[in-house]
């Protein structure tokens, strides 16, 4: 069954923020799904952003989208215009709530922003509309595939920690494999007693045999987890394989990400805590920042964090 049937991509104007348009155009086309070019018009909105002019009125706004959905999409596929007229302060919360009132199951947006990257990421628009929205959020990086061709869900990188909500973004990285014929990749990271911080990192130094067969234990923890779930993954049809890397996460799934060329990572969240609730600390952020295949963040339906 196909989860996303409806994809919102929110845009300004700029020729960054249009960096998702190959991705929203290669999975509706997979997906067989609908689209909708969205604008909202900011309250007081800058004359220029990304260094280019920036969309001011509701015509020009109208207008924008329209020749992009005639330039970028073929006519047989289903295209929207939505442009929000009335002016809103806050644009985050407007693209959250419109993903909702116009049913659309997936938002489709742009990692870059005014302030660099980790000042949208981290503290800006696409943050925010993860942490407000109820569907999955998918983050192209600009610099990602510039052709439809380019742009592919064959294979998916799946973060997990053993946390049941974290399971999300395996259910929904199943169901996204289907139809597009994707293969996927989970993926744990055990640390190693060089990688242990804070706490913990003191007391691997006062017990450091004990914290060496504790970081042994975990990792046959790990892939005892993981193999479960691949069983189960390959009795529902779904090719799927595993590894569990020892080290800091981040460098894990980096080094996992070069060696096998992904495509996409499907991440959970928990809602409003943002990006820093899949691990603690610095990794996920780190993770988006460093990456630069498009990353799917799912809201996770266990408690907030």
């Amino acid at each position: 069954m196909n989860m996303f049937k409806h994809l919102l991509v929110p845009l300004d104007g700029s020729k960054l923020a249009e960096a998702p348009l190959v991705a929203a155009l290669a999975l509706a086309r997979d997906l067989g799904a609908e689209v909708t070019l969205f604008h909202a018009v900011e309250k007081s909105a800058p004359r220029e952003i990304h260094g280019e002019r920036h969309l001011t009125g509701v015509g020009e706004a109208r207008g924008y989208l329209e020749e992009l959905s005639a330039r970028i999409f073929p006519p047989e596929m289903k295209v929207h215009i939505h442009v929000h007229g009335d002016e809103v302060k806050n644009v985050p919360q407007s693209i959250a709530e419109h993903a909702g009132d116009l049913d659309a199951d997936l938002i489709v947006m742009c990692t870059h922003g005014r302030g660099g990257l980790r000042g949208l990421m981290f503290g800006r628009i696409a943050q925010q509309v993860s942490g407000l929205a109820t569907a999955p959020v998918l983050l192209v990086h600009p610099s990602g595939p510039k052709a439809p061709s380019g742009f592919s869900c064959k294979r998916m990188v799946v973060p997990l920690d053993g946390h049941p909500d974290h399971e999300e973004g395996l259910k929904i990285a199943a169901a996204l494999a289907r139809p597009c014929g994707g293969k996927l990749h989970l993926i744990m990271a055990v640390h190693t007693l060089s990688a242990l911080s804070g706490e913990s990192a003191a007391t691997a130094k006062m017990l450091p045999r004990t914290t060496h067969a504790l970081l042994d234990l975990a990792h046959r923890e790990a892939e005892n987890y993981l193999g479960a779930r691949i069983e189960s993954l390959r009795a529902e049809g779904v090719s799927a394989t595993s590894r569990v890397g020892r080290g800091n996460p981040v460098s894990v799934i980096m080094d996992f990400l070069e060696k096998e060329a992904a495509d996409l990572i499907v991440l959970a969240t928990h809602g409003k805590t943002g990006m820093d609730a899949f691990w603690s600390g610095s990794t996920t952020p780190n993770l988006t920042s460093r990456a630069r295949v498009p990353l799917l963040l799912v809201p996770a339906r266990g408690k907030k964090r």
